[in-house]
């Protein structure tokens, strides 16, 4: 995916901004949850009816989800439940990001076709991290497809700052499905090599 090229690149840089945020007392739970207050402001903004700020705000909250992490291998921080929090408060973030397009988008011409690409975008949103997460307890790794959690920020984000997030969604409905499905083939192409002998030589 290209969000974890991008990442790679970036994390090292991070880890400066992760100690300055250690040292002010931030630890990587609570920048976790502030993240999600965050994406809640969001949603408030777009629902209200001010989608381009609402985008513009989505790519900053967006960033500043990257520094929990950053704090966390900054400092040896790092957990399994750290990760298990960051994973889960994720999902209620998007989710709620979702609840502010689908109120802002009530109160347009697009009410109907909007509200069902909503369901439809969110849905698929939560099945690519679910068909992840259930690929690795299974011992399989999944991080495949087109639209991870950065891709479809930015995509919302763009269709938001450009005052169509109808097209957005209409790419994300398609996108996020078509990403959980590549992850199933995935998963069970490596399920298959994974239970087919070797031949004898």
């Amino acid at each position: 995916m290209i969000s974890e090229r991008i990442g790679n690149l970036v994390r090292h840089r991070l880890l400066v901004i992760g100690h300055a945020l250690a040292k002010m007392g931030f630890t990587p739970n609570l920048l976790t949850i502030i993240g999600v207050l965050l994406n809640l402001v969001v949603a408030i903004i777009i629902a209200t009816g001010h989608p381009q700020i609402g985008g513009f705000f989505l790519l900053v909250a967006s960033a500043f989800d990257m520094l929990d992490g950053a704090v966390a291998r900054a400092t040896g921080m790092s957990s399994d439940f750290g990760g298990f929090l960051d994973s889960t408060l994720d999902r209620y973030s998007e989710a709620i990001v979702y609840g502010g397009v689908l109120i802002y988008l009530l109160d347009t011409d697009d009410a109907e076709l909007g509200a069902i690409l909503v369901f439809v975008a969110a849905v698929g949103a939560l099945l690519i991290s679910y068909a992840r997460a259930r690929a690795e307890a299974a011992g399989f790794k999944a991080s495949v497809g087109l639209v991870a959690r950065p891709e479809r920020v930015i995509l919302l984000a763009l269709g938001l700052l450009i005052g169509k997030p109808i097209w957005a969604l209409w790419i994300l409905a398609f996108a996020t499905h078509l990403t959980a499905l590549t992850r199933i083939v995935h998963v069970w192409r490596a399920s298959l090599a994974k239970s087919t002998p070797d031949p004898v030589r």
